[in-house]
């Protein structure tokens, strides 16, 4: 009797684990319209592969030993405000802190609950009061210190910027929220009567497959009960996409926070025009003061090569399923595409190198730009200094204007 419950249990077991496998016990936090990024794999499993180590995939994620970045060594896990405050980047046990000190007396330790960001820069958040806030320092991996989150002062710490459900609609695939009535008891936080608070189970961490590709349930049903046909069903195709419907699906995360929203970034759909979402246009045209922290969009738009051009896109020069970063040479190629005769000033000919010229494009026509919204230092008596980031407007720059 034992060894025959024993079988039904374990092919019970086995028919649970079956359909886990082929998705049909899976509920997505969304909806029933969404199908979840696993159910993508069986059909488009090269991307798929690529795209769960890309840096999208990885734009938010739990604060775990595996997924946070930064530096926590003695000699670099120090970010000094004055003479007397500096944050301490700590690691205690498997969970990790940002922690104040005044005049090395610790004042209070931040977990970091979650990370955004994967590859070239890291910032977290912590919990408090059923919502998210902002640590003041980040991690940029491309000089490996830490610096100022972007936006952050750089002469005394702050601790209260709250982290709103719209922040985690450009670092996410889900994130939903209520209203709640509280009324905190501590002094670092603004005491409120109502609180939009994000609810921590329903965040479908990274951006995943249908983040940008749309509901995905009804395409995987028809598409597993049809295997014969390939042309894809129920799911926008960005291949038949005008340009200006390619642009609008990277601009929703690209063009930083300019425009007056109408509707939540979340509710985006593919092939939807980006004006249904934000009231003012993100082609600003004062690019003196657009900053190039997460303005990619707006840069790009004020550049000769894409307002003479009738297809170029983001896509152009970025796969956004890969993780990694093309060489400033593969860059250049696709600039060759379009400027194979490119005739250069006999001044410029005579101070660039012929490497230069002739496989380089992008340090001259996209060079770095400091950015004012992050700052870092090295030791308490160094000088706070810019971090630069490569400007998506490409111009022509004199020699001043690359420095």
């Amino acid at each position: 009797m034992k060894s025959k419950v024993c079988s039904f249990l374990l092919l019970c077991t086995a028919l649970i684990f079956t359909n886990c496998n082929q998705g049909e016990s899976y509920v997505d936090v969304r909806g029933i319209d969404y199908a979840g990024a696993q159910s993508c794999i069986q059909c488009h499993k090269t991307i798929s592969d690529s795209h769960f180590q890309s840096s999208h995939f990885g734009a938010t994620a739990l604060a775990t030993n595996k997924s946070v970045l930064g530096d926590f060594s003695e000699d670099n896990h120090v970010f000094y405000y004055d003479d007397s405050t500096k944050v301490v980047m700590e690691k205690r046990r498997d969970k990790f802190y940002q922690v104040l000190y005044k005049n090395n007396a610790e004042i209070k330790a931040y977990p970091m609950s979650i990370v955004f960001g994967k590859t070239n820069a890291q910032t977290s958040v912590f919990w408090h009061n059923n919502n998210t806030y902002e640590l003041p320092i980040s991690y940029y991996a491309a000089i490996k210190k830490w610096g100022t989150s972007p936006g952050f002062p750089y002469d005394k710490p702050y601790f209260d910027r709250k982290v709103i459900k719209d922040c985690f609609a450009c670092h996410s695939s889900n994130a939903s929220s209520r209203m709640l009535n509280i009324n905190s008891d501590d002094k670092n936080f603004m005491s409120m009567d109502v609180e939009d608070i994000i609810n921590p189970k329903t965040i479908v961490f990274g951006v995943d497959c249908e983040r940008c590709h749309g509901p995905a349930q009804m395409h995987v049903e028809y598409q597993k009960n049809n295997p014969h046909i390939k042309t894809a069903k129920f799911i926008p195709s960005f291949k038949n996409m005008s340009r200006q419907q390619r642009l609008d699906a990277c601009a929703l995360c690209h063009s930083g926070n300019k425009g007056m929203k109408v509707k939540s970034r979340f509710d985006y759909k593919p092939g939807e025009p980006l004006t249904d979402y934000f009231r003012s246009s993100f082609a600003i045209h004062d690019t003196l003061n657009i900053d190039v922290h997460g303005n990619q969009f707006q840069l790009l738009s004020q550049s000769k090569c894409f307002i003479n051009s009738e297809t170029m896109d983001c896509m152009s020069c970025h796969n956004p399923h890969n993780q990694n970063k093309k060489s400033l040479d593969s860059y250049s190629v696709d600039c060759m595409n379009c400027h194979r005769n490119v005739q250069h000033a006999t001044s410029e000919l005579n101070s660039l190198s012929k490497n230069m010229i002739e496989s380089n494009c992008i340090d001259c026509h996209m060079p770095k730009k400091a950015s004012n919204a992050i700052r870092f230092n090295l030791s308490l008596d160094s000088l706070y200094s810019n971090y630069t980031l490569r400007t998506h407007r490409i111009g022509i720059y004199n020699k001043e204007e690359k420095e």
